[in-house]
This record gives C-alpha cells, structure tokens and sequence, in this order.
C-alpha cells in the first residue's frame, strides 16, 4: 500500500524511532557527511562533468543524467556501489520514483491517500482513479526490483566487509536471529521500505535543487558570473573540496538562496502533537497530525528581503560575508527533519561548484533568459518544468 511505501516518512512511535535511528547512525558510519563521502561526490562529478562535455555546448535537458549522479551517492551508502549511467535498472528506479513523487503530490492522490490513512472506508474508489493505479504499480514494480538488488546483497554478504546500509541491516538481523530475538524491528520488509524511501529521497530532492540551481544560473547570467568569479579566485583549475566553502561566502549564499526560492518540499512531512496544545489561538488535541508548510517560513514577508525573488544577498551581510538564517528550514525541523540534511549539503556544494567551474550554462539558441520558465511541476515535490540549457566549457578548465 501507499502507507506501507512511505512508511518512514509517515509513520511513528517504535517502528519509526528505531528505523530512523538505526539508518542516520549506520549512514553516518559509512561518512555521510564526512570525508569517505566527499571522496565519493567527487568521483561522481569527474563522470557527471564527462556527461555534460559530449554534448559539446548544444542544448539538452539534464534532468535524467543529473539524477543518475545523484542517485548514485545514495546507492554507494545503501549498496557500496555506483551504477552506469546506462545501467537499465538505474535509469528505470529513477524514472518510477520520479512517477511516484509526482503522482503521491497531485490532488486526487492526496484527496484518496488521506481517505485510506485517516478513515480507511472506501478502497474501491481507488480502481477507479488512472493515477492511483499508475502509483500502486510503480510502487510494486519499484519493491520487486529493490528486493533483487538486497536479495544479491544478501548471497555475497561478508560479515567482515560491510559495504553498505543494507549489508548492516542483514548482519543485525542475522545476529538476532541466532540470539533467538525474532520480534525486532530488523526484518525484510523494514529492509525493504527502508531502502526504497532512503533512495527516492535521497535522489529527488538534491536532484530537483541542483537543476533548479542551473536553471537559476542560466535565468540569471550576473549572479552566475559572480559565482564563477568567485570559484576562480579560489579554487582555479583544481578540484573543489568541501573544505573551500569557507573562503566561497557568495557561492554558498546562492546555493542556499535556490534550496529557500525553489521551496522544493513547500509541505512537510507530518508531524503528531504529543499532548494538547494552544497554538496561536487554536485548540489542538495530543495526537494530531500537523503539517508544517515550510513555505510560510521559506516566503515570509517578515523575516525575508525579498520573498519572492531569487535573491543571494538573503544570506549575505553588508561586507559581502555568508551569515546564517533561522527562516531557512528547506529541510524541516525538530525531530522529523531530514536526515541527509548534511550529505545534502555537501552534494550541493560540490556538484554545484564543480559544473560551473567547468561550464557557463546559458538558454538554449532563440530562447532568451526571460523566455526562461521558472513555474514548478507540482507533484509531493516542486521541480523544474522540462526544459533545457547549454553547458558551455570555459576556457583553461
């Protein structure tokens, strides 16, 4: 079901805060977020700048390849491996999660998904909407795949190399398995969601903010020149390290500028109030579910400039340093918050600063930079409507 689907994100009390806590402290001891993980970034963005070469400066849409890269970060953390970008299993995940994402957003979704969650009477309403069968068969499809990769994962499994998330996972459950503890939340199915949901989201949101963040770049040339300046004078021909961002206030001022303008997740994942609370006048009873709209922080006229444009002086004070928000929660908060918040930051940086220190991305020939759309597709998150853009190579890089 849907609910099985995204189980980590909506569901609670045992289940949740043992999943959740067993995948941030298994990600991070695979370096998420660390040095093993800016290794990899960095490997991946030799192939992902190799990609962008052999188009040779014509115009493409870069959603896929940029997608393959990212989803390749999470599968060396879930699987201890990357996978060709022409991989047929690796471009189909992708393309059936980005089905699912944009599917679990539009409204009757929404409308049939919350029936089933909150009053589960009317299941024969679902035969009758495309969508909702679209989106249960990418889900199926989507498991049965995720079950053959563990499934291979788990006939080459060495307790002595672990390679990845799911290799911790099946150690643990082996091990309990032998103390006689069969009641753990350490078995396949939790596997498998767990899985499935850390690889969707782990590609779909840093995927969807770095097209918008080329996007940006092209929309708008000064800003990118600016950042380009910048990665010049600091980092010249060389690789970029996470270690740079320190001395890139403006680089890393437009990058945070594009997580809060593109407002990518405008609707947080829920949350349940643990006792009865008075939230600015209004009653609400311990066990609600609340949906924070981070948009209403992301958009606020009190605490932003200006809101609705896409402005990297947000982040900057007068002498042009980077200077932190409190309005800037792309990734949620409280407990709930995302748990590659770090990993996230890190490919964004990286990514981001290794492409337009290779290339100048600019509109396609007769398209002009305000002929450029910066309408979303609304699906469970907002990304770029299709289009496409040309990656220049600058000279002596």
């Amino acid at each position: 079901s849907a609910n099985q689907h995204f189980w980590i994100l909506f569901s609670n009390g045992k289940t949740w805060k043992e999943m959740r806590h067993f995948a941030l402290t298994t990600l991070k001891d695979f370096g998420m977020g660390k040095r093993i993980s800016e290794e990899r970034i960095v490997e991946e963005c030799h192939y992902l700048l190799t990609e962008f070469e052999q188009h040779k400066g014509k115009a493409f849409d870069n959603a896929q390849i940029v997608s393959y890269a990212v989803s390749n970060i999470i599968s060396a953390l879930m699987f201890g491996k990357r996978f060709e970008y022409t991989d047929p299993l690796l471009q189909s995940m992708v393309e059936r999660d980005h089905e699912i994402i944009y599917l679990t957003g539009t409204a009757a979704i929404q409308v049939l998904y919350w029936t089933f969650l909150i009053y589960n009477v009317v299941p024969w309403l679902g035969r009758w909407l495309k969508n909702w069968r679209d989106l249960m068969h990418n889900t199926e499809v989507n498991k049965e795949e995720m079950r053959r990769i563990i499934a291979d994962l788990k006939e080459t499994l060495n307790p002595d190399i672990c390679r990845g998330f799911v290799d911790v996972f099946l150690i643990r459950k082996q091990s309990l398995e032998e103390s006689n503890i069969m009641d753990s939340q350490y078995h396949d199915e939790n596997l498998l969601y767990s899985v499935t949901n850390l690889f969707a989201a782990g590609t779909d949101t840093v995927g969807s903010t770095l097209r918008w963040c080329l996007l940006l770049m092209a929309k708008y040339p000064h800003i990118q020149d600016q950042v380009q300046e910048e990665v010049d004078r600091v980092v010249g021909s060389r690789q970029v390290r996470v270690e740079d961002r320190k001395m890139m206030p403006y680089t890393d001022a437009v990058i945070h500028e594009t997580q809060r303008y593109a407002n990518i997740a405008p609707l947080s994942i829920p949350l349940k109030t643990s006792r009865d609370v008075t939230f600015q006048g209004y009653f609400i009873k311990e066990g609600t579910a609340v949906f924070p709209l981070l948009t209403s922080v992301l958009y606020d006229e009190s605490e932003w400039e200006s809101p609705h444009t896409f402005n990297p002086s947000h982040f900057l004070d007068k002498d042009g340093k980077f200077i932190r928000r409190d309005a800037f929660i792309p990734f949620s908060a409280g407990r709930r918050a995302c748990l590659g918040e770090s990993l996230a930051k890190m490919e964004l940086f990286l990514f981001v600063t290794s492409l337009l220190q290779r290339f100048r991305f600019t509109p396609p020939p007769g398209v002009t930079e305000d002929d450029l759309d910066l309408t979303p597709v609304v699906g469970f998150t907002l990304t770029p409507s299709p289009h496409q853009l040309c990656a220049i190579s600058r000279e002596g890089f």
